[in-house]
């Protein structure tokens, strides 16, 4: 079906009858023939001499051809537009957020990969997220990495490509050798808040105990908790090392709980492929339907029809002239008397 963008531009449609009925008629002055015995012919005529009108006449053809061309500008000027079908599409209401951890203890090769090499944990979980992140065709993600500090590396999208092209660029000392994933939270709070979306999870990853977080992780969790964000802890590596090393799997899980998530251990590449699971079969994916027509502009061929009839009006006016012939009849309103100072009254325009 067929729509205007602009339809008070209807409006104008009667501006040339306003134009015809209010404004004075064109008046255009002409050079008379004299001759020396005029008075002669007026005393023989007995006519008294009077000044003449001539009023042109447009012939039908150019009436209409007008006629469509104003028309056919207006109707550029209101915008017809093609409207199709509605056309519905699933956008997913979730968006994830992934903080990784960058500190020193994640080059410790205590992973194996598909070949049965040795990996670093970091190679492990690159490796792991990029699958994850295959699986996340409708869903939006962001990725932050931390270490002394938190930072941003890639805000929500939807392209999972570049996405995973951010995550693979990130090396260890990045972002220092510490761990300090109760910031991560924090400015994960920060990047949610900038959003609308309805659906808010945050899956931490790390290998360590907090040691240098400005807000204390639990504190950070409880006020993500108000913001309806699920945190979702998986702690990487094995939870028996002492010392550097040691993993705070008990504030992990507090995290986790405080914000309505779950927290998981991972020892190798396959509990760490299986956490991943369980968050995806955990937060079950909401969808928005969004419902469009596509419009296609036409003004370009009201424009066209414009152009055209006005071209043939012009094309018409310089062929009667090169034929000789007078394109429009004469009326004299005068009934043909006697002119001393005749004048032409041309109505309407050409």
């Amino acid at each position: 079906m067929i729509e205007f963008a602009h339809p008070l531009a209807w409006l104008l449609l009667p501006i040339p009858v306003l134009v015809y009925w209010l404004l004075p008629e064109y008046k255009e002055q002409r050079a008379s023939v004299h001759v020396p015995y005029f008075a002669r012919l007026v005393k023989v005529s007995g006519e008294t001499p009077k000044k003449g009108a001539v009023k042109l006449l447009r012939r039908r053809l150019q009436q209409f051809l007008l006629l469509l061309g104003w028309v056919a500008l207006i109707s550029a000027i209101a915008q017809p537009e093609w409207v199709g079908e509605p056309i519905e599409q699933k956008k997913s209401a979730r968006e994830i957020m992934v903080a990784l951890d960058l500190s020193g203890s994640m080059q410790e090769q205590d992973f194996v990969d598909q070949q049965g090499q040795k990996i670093d944990r970091l190679s492990a979980a690159k490796q792991v997220l990029n699958d994850f992140a295959q699986q996340r065709k409708h869903d939006r993600l962001g990725l932050i990495l931390f270490a002394d500090a938190a930072y941003l590396q890639a805000p929500f999208t939807d392209d999972i490509a570049t996405w995973q092209d951010l995550l693979n660029q990130s090396q260890l000392g990045y972002a220092g050798y510490q761990t300090a994933f109760g910031d991560a939270i924090g400015l994960t709070i920060a990047v949610f808040e900038q959003q609308k979306s309805k659906q808010r999870v945050l899956i931490l990853l790390t290998d360590g105990a907090d040691t240098g977080s400005k807000m204390p992780p639990i504190k950070a969790a409880q006020i993500a908790a108000k913001h309806d964000i699920k945190i979702y802890t998986i702690a990487v590596g094995d939870p028996s090392n002492e010392g550097e090393y040691e993993m705070d799997l008990q504030t992990l899980e507090k995290v986790a709980k405080a914000s309505g998530g779950q927290s998981f251990t991972a020892i190798n590449r396959q509990e760490l492929q299986q956490a991943y699971q369980q968050i995806n079969d955990l937060e079950k994916q909401q969808y928005e339907t969004l419902s469009y027509r596509p419009r296609h502009s036409l003004h370009h061929l009201a424009f066209a029809i414009y152009f055209v009839a006005n071209l043939l009006v012009i094309v018409m006016l310089f062929a009667v002239k090169l034929i000789g012939r007078k394109a429009l009849p004469l009326i004299n309103e005068s009934d043909n008397e006697p002119k001393t100072e005749p004048s032409t009254v041309v109505k309407g325009g050409q």
